[in-house]
């Protein structure tokens, strides 16, 4: 059985609002065989709190994204998502994914695949549901800066223009809460801030909980307020200073890891990896997610 140490108290509402938790865990358990990813995580994710999540590769992160969004079930435990049980589809949550290229030849228009966030499920809309559709998509991309490729073919767009339509595509829906699976992986560092920006411009004016799996703290370090980090079937969540520290990442890993400050930016350093928050695809303890 794997040992949870230094769980948050479950909150069953904003204190400030009184507003149910957006994101709800207990007790929860992932295990696959004879292996357990995690187990007894209870974790509570207020609306408009940012929860980012790191750990190294095999750690759950995507796993558990997987469980939020409804595609595999609790291994125990329990988990609600805007007080319901996570499904698939649900209106109640958006998610954005890793950038990957499109292919330059796919007949989808920038507007088509901001669409499919909101009725690509559903067909028979009525004159006036297509044209709330309309508005809707139509503000979705203005609200990313999107309107003026909105019918240029996503495949020729570039990586940074289609990750913003995908931001897009999470919100048009108006979601309780927004997944993001690695969402800045091969961006370059100003495509990096435009799309944490339209992430965190969206939490603060719509009080939309975040839960953001991220190789690298650096680029959303000002926009966490807590961190969960999963190493090997152990966790810790609390906010950042209380987690990214060479004591609690030690414990973690159990061997001897250096969390330093440098320039506002937090580097951890591994007794054999070296430097691990540099940059993806370098040896390191906090590696993309899986």
């Amino acid at each position: 059985m794997t040992t949870d140490f230094g769980s948050d108290l479950a909150r069953a509402a904003d204190p400030a609002t009184g507003r149910p938790a957006a994101l709800s865990l207990r007790g929860a358990g992932l295990a696959f065989g004879q292996r357990t990813l995690w187990s007894r995580l209870d974790l509570d994710v207020d609306p408009g709190e940012f929860v980012a999540v790191l750990g190294p590769n095999g750690s759950g992160k995507t796993t558990l994204m997987r469980v939020l969004l409804g595609l595999l079930p609790l291994s125990e435990g329990e988990v609600r998502v805007a007080g319901r049980a996570p499904r698939r589809g649900s209106p109640e949550i958006g998610y954005v994914p890793q950038q990957q290229p499109l292919d330059a030849d796919l007949p989808l228009r920038g507007r088509d695949l901001v669409g499919l966030g909101l009725d690509g499920h559903r067909f028979g809309l009525g004159l006036r549901g297509r044209a709330d559709r309309r508005r809707r998509v139509s503000a979705a991309l203005e609200a990313v800066g999107g309107t003026h490729y909105a019918d240029a073919p996503v495949g020729r767009l570039s990586g940074g223009e289609q990750q913003r339509l995908r931001v897009a595509q999470a919100l048009v829906g108006d979601p309780a809460v927004l997944l993001c699976d690695e969402p800045l992986l091969s961006l370059d560092l100003s495509h990096q801030r435009t799309v944490t920006r339209l992430i965190d411009e969206r939490r603060r004016a719509s009080g939309t909980a975040v839960l953001f799996v991220t190789h690298e703290i650096n680029p959303v370090l000002p926009l966490v307020d807590r961190v969960l980090y999963l190493v090997d079937g152990r966790f810790r969540i609390g906010p950042t200073e209380e987690v990214m520290t060479s004591e609690v990442l030690s414990e973690l890993y159990r061997t001897d890891v250096d969390v330093l400050r440098v320039r506002d930016r937090l580097v951890v350093v591994g007794a054999e990896d070296g430097p691990v928050d540099t940059h993806p695809g370098h040896g390191s303890c906090d590696g993309s997610a899986s």
